[in-house]
């Protein structure tokens, strides 16, 4: 983080579709997607899961002033289930801005957002949050600056709703975050692989094996294996396995991330508190 060209990731939260705690998930951790990109002196947030949580407290225990962008792919619950649990945004001294690429057209990500904070849901948790919260829907295929030298850009992922796929680039490296998207039939989709060209680091939805997929057709998420073939095709860096399955215990993760690693060096899964460091 010294480093003005560096971006550090660290994820919170790796896991898909719900929080999964205990003794077989310990390694791997059980929370839902929650990924921090820290792109010199700015934070961003990628998605708000149940491992937001936990970042927050990791904030309010370093007595950090947060002012951040929280980049959603969409609104499904293990996305966005964080938001009332983290703890600075209780704090007048926080600032929030909340992007999204997926209401455009409908309803907005503040309208969405704020009834799931409130009765019946929440005991009216939004009328106690002090930070100053702004809200942003963005027509998809996207792109602008966050801050001078911090720019995003978006695409569309296959998931059912819709949802967004971000590119995150500072200081002459980028990171991909394409999470719950289903893979075409046939093989790479070209636009995805342009997207991510030459990306540093491929954050990729791999919730399936081959074998679990053939059941689950049209439930938007995807598996190692079109992983790997999607950071093959965009000659990316680094791929790192994401989304993992709330049935995939830590051996399971172990035989998974094996055989990526097998078939396309240098891939990782992803595990909770894992820290990686570009440029």
């Amino acid at each position: 983080m010294d480093s003005v060209g560096a971006i550090t990731v660290r994820f919170w939260g790796t896991r898909g579709s719900l929080p999964t705690p205990g003794p077989t998930t310990l390694r791997y951790g059980g929370n839902t997607c929650c990924v921090e990109l820290r792109c010199g002196p700015h934070l961003v947030i990628l998605d708000a899961g149940s491992g937001l949580r936990p970042f927050g407290l990791a904030l309010q225990n370093a007595r950090e002033r947060v002012q951040a962008d929280i980049l959603l792919t969409h609104a499904h619950l293990d996305h966005i289930c964080g938001l009332p649990f983290f703890g600075p945004i209780y704090s007048c001294h926080t600032a929030l801005r909340i992007w999204s690429g997926h209401l455009t057209g409908a309803r907005g990500i503040e309208a969405t957002l704020r009834p799931s904070w409130n009765a019946p849901f929440m005991p009216d948790l939004g009328t106690a949050m002090r930070a100053t919260l702004a809200f942003h829907d963005v027509e998809t295929a996207a792109a602008w600056s966050l801050h001078p030298g911090l720019h995003v850009a978006t695409t569309r992922l296959n998931h059912p709703g819709g949802a967004t796929g971000y590119r995150v680039s500072w200081g002459g490296a980028s990171v991909c975050y394409l999470t719950d998207t289903e893979h075409f039939p046939g093989g790479v989709d070209p636009a995805l692989a342009e997207f991510a060209a030459h990306t540093d680091l491929l954050i990729y939805d791999t919730c399936y094996t081959d074998a679990e997929y053939e059941t689950r057709v049209g439930w938007g998420h995807s598996t190692w294996r079109h992983g790997v073939a999607l950071a093959n095709a965009a000659h990316a860096g680094r791929l790192v396995l994401f989304h993992h399955d709330p049935g995939h215990d830590d051996d399971a993760m172990d035989a998974i991330a094996a055989e990526a690693e097998a078939a396309r060096p240098g891939s990782i899964a992803a595990k909770d508190g894992m820290v990686l460091s570009l440029g």
